[in-house]
Parts: C-alpha cells; structure tokens; sequence
C-alpha cells in the first residue's frame, strides 16, 4: 500500500496546498488473490471529504480507511476543506468546489497516472465532508457516479428558514460566517449551493443523478436535516441506500458503517 503526501499549487485556491493519496499500486498476485474479486476489476477512486475544522490526517488516524482502501482496490485522495463546506466562496482564491470536483482530480490523473472513469470515481465525507460530498457529487454528475454522506451537516434549509437570524443553523456558528459561505437566505431556494436546487435541475435537465449513501446517528445533531433530505430525494426518485442507527456525531459511528458504505459504493 503506498501511501503519499503530496503538496501541489493549486489554480483553484491559488496556493499550495497538501492532500494525501493511498494508493494500492504495489500488492503482489498472492494478496490480490486473497483480496478476490476487487482485483479482477480496475481500480476505483474515491475522494474523501472531512468535516469542520478538523485536520488533514484525521481520515487516517481515527479510521480504517487505509484498511480499506486495500481490501477493495480503491485509490483514496484525502484533501483539507479549511472550513469552506467545500463551496466556491467570493473571491479567486476560494473556489473550492472547483478544487474536488474537478482540479484536483485532474492533477492525480496527470500526475500520478490514476485514470478513472465516471462509474469508477465516487466520492464521500463526513459532516460538513458530508455536505460537500452531496453538494460536489451534484455539481459534477460527469465526474461522480456515487455520494457517501455520514452525519452530512445539509444545513441549507435550516438557514432558509432562520432567514439570516442571528442564532446559526450549524451549532456553535454565527450567521455571519453561514451567510459568507452559503450567501443570503432568500437566495438559496434557487441558488447552485442549495443540493436540493442541484438536484432539480440535473432532473429537468435530463441528465443522470449519482446513487447516494446517507448515515446519520439518531443522537446526532444533523438527524433531522439527514431524514428531511431522505424524504426529498425519495420524492424526486433519486437512487438513495439511507441508514440510521444508535450513535452520535463521532468516529464510532462512522467506522461503524464506512466499510458498508465503500463496498456500496465499489460494487
């Protein structure tokens, strides 16, 4: 299993900026038989996303996620949201949407050889990675056949609702920073950050909308927000596997249905 950190200029943010990259180019015939059938196809690559303020590493220390990308063949690209909800914010320097959905991508594919297709590229996170998992998997149906979101933070219509109040939608947040991010309330029904609004408009569009995965604790502050977009997208006919259990916003609820969740998301 090589595992790699990598720092690259970004056009997107107009910086450097650090990723990392687990890649399982170097398991010998003895492991891939062992492995089985995740070695008798091409490689998959999933981009995944971690939540607010968190750190770049979190992904590989709180979860089996280098296990995993192992046993199912799965290239894995790890980059840092900085708190952005991964979301173009204003200003050339912010356009972090464009970083995961597309730059980035890009640059491992030029770089380092990693090629996939559409049905081979998937992408997920956690709360606000949630989010922007959801949000980017939307964005870019071209690129994503598959969203996993874990306690995905789908705060949009919570803000919609508070219409710029100043108690924020997202806990211990003021208004001032969710408006930076997302914007005016009164915009956001019909505004390209909404994933809601994305959806709709790849509907009427005719285009095909990626599968997802949803997982939300049912002590979870994002419970409701979880089961309010499961009833949206059941209505819309969306292809959803939803999932709620006993848990809360923590790595032990997610490690409890991350590898569900990839070999959804593989096979």
């Amino acid at each position: 299993m090589a595992h790699f950190q990598i720092t690259m200029q970004s056009q997107s943010l107009m910086r450097n900026v650090t990723f990392h990259l687990l890649w399982p180019n170097d398991i010998n015939d003895e492991l891939k038989g062992w492995y089985g059938e995740h070695y008798r196809r091409p490689m998959k690559l999933l981009m995944l996303l971690g939540g607010f303020s968190t750190n770049l590493s979190d992904w590989l220390e709180s979860s089996l996620i280098t296990q995993y990308s192992l046993k199912y063949n799965l290239a894995v690209i790890i980059p840092s949201g900085e708190n952005s909800f991964y979301l173009n914010g204003q200003g050339e320097d912010l356009r972090y949407e464009d970083f995961v959905g597309r730059e980035l991508l890009e640059y491992v594919g030029r770089s380092c050889g990693i090629h996939t297709g559409r049905e081979d590229t998937l992408i997920g996170g956690l709360s606000m990675g949630g989010f922007g998992a959801i949000h980017t998997g939307l964005a870019y149906p071209e690129t994503y056949s598959r969203i996993i979101g874990f306690s995905s933070a789908l705060i949009v219509n919570s803000v919609i609702r508070r219409k710029g109040a100043d108690d924020s939608a997202l806990p211990g947040l003021g208004s001032g920073y969710v408006r930076r991010v997302f914007g005016n309330a009164e915009d956001l029904p019909e505004s390209p950050k909404n994933p809601e609004f994305l959806v709709r408009r790849l509907k009427a569009l005719g285009k095909e909308i990626p599968g997802i995965y949803l997982a939300v604790g049912t002590e979870d502050p994002f419970i409701e927000e979880n089961r309010e977009f499961r009833d949206f997208l059941k209505k819309e006919d969306v292809p959803l596997s939803f999932h709620e259990g006993p848990g809360s916003h923590t790595w032990d609820f997610w490690n409890e249905y991350l590898e569900a969740a990839i070999r959804w998301g593989v096979t």
